[in-house]
C-alpha cells in the first residue's frame, strides 16, 4: 500500500513547482511584513506596528496552508530560502507603499498560479487558489485605503493617523451574491 501512495502525486509538476515558489513567496512576504512591524515600533507606529505583525503572521499562515496542501496530494514542499529584506523605510508612508507593492506582487503570483493551474487541468489546486484569489482581494483593498488616508490627514497628525490606519477593515465581498 506503501508503494501505492507513493507512486503518483495528484499535483502537476509544473503545478508543484509554483506552488513551492508561491511558498517562498509567503515566507518573503512575512518577513518584509515583520521589518515593516520593527520600523513601526521603533518609531512609535504602534497600532501599525501591529498591523504588521499580524500581516506577517498571516502570511506564514498562508505559506503553511499551500505546503500542508502539496504535502497532503503526495506532492513535495520544500522549505524555503529566505532572503534578508530591508529593515528601514523612509516613512509610515512609504511603509504601507510597500505593503501594497507586495500585495499586488503576490495577487500577480496567485492570478499565474490559476493560469497554471487551468493549463493543467489540475482543478482540484485551481478549487484551493479561489481562496487565495478572495484574500488577495481583500489584502489589496485594505492597502489602498491605507494610502488614501494619508491624503487625509495633516503631517502633525501623524499619530492619529497611525491610530485610524489600524481600523480599516474589508466589509464588502465581491464575490458573493447579496442573497
Amino acid at each position: 500500500m506503501k508503494d501505492l501512495m507513493r507512486m503518483r502525486s495528484s499535483v502537476k509538476e509544473a503545478v508543484e513547482l509554483v506552488l513551492n515558489q508561491q511558498i517562498q513567496m509567503e515566507m518573503v512576504s512575512s518577513s518584509k511584513y515583520l521589518a515593516m512591524a520593527g520600523w513601526c515600533d521603533r518609531n512609535g507606529f504602534d497600532y501599525s506596528a501591529g498591523f504588521f505583525y499580524n500581516q506577517s503572521e498571516e502570511e506564514r499562515k498562508h505559506a503553511m496552508k499551500l505546503f500542508h496542501y502539496l504535502t497532503d496530494q503526495g506532492g513535495t514542499a520544500f522549505s524555503p530560502e529566505v532572503p534578508a529584506v530591508g529593515q528601514e523605510f523612509d516613512s509610515l508612508r512609504s511603509v504601507y507603499e510597500g505593503a501594497l507593492e507586495q500585495e499586488i506582487s503576490v495577487t500577480d503570483s496567485i492570478n499565474r498560479i490559476v493560469a497554471v493551474c487551468r493549463r493543467e487541468s489540475d482543478f482540484a489546486t485551481e478549487e484551493l487558489m479561489r481562496w487565495f484569489v478572495k484574500e488577495q482581494v481583500e489584502e489589496e483593498y485594505i492597502a489602498r485605503r491605507a494610502l488614501e488616508l494619508f491624503d487625509q490627514f495633516p503631517a502633525d497628525q501623524i499619530y492619529k493617523l497611525d491610530k485610524a490606519l489600524s481600523q480599516i477593515t474589508y466589509d464588502g465581498n465581491p464575490f458573493e451574491d447579496g442573497e
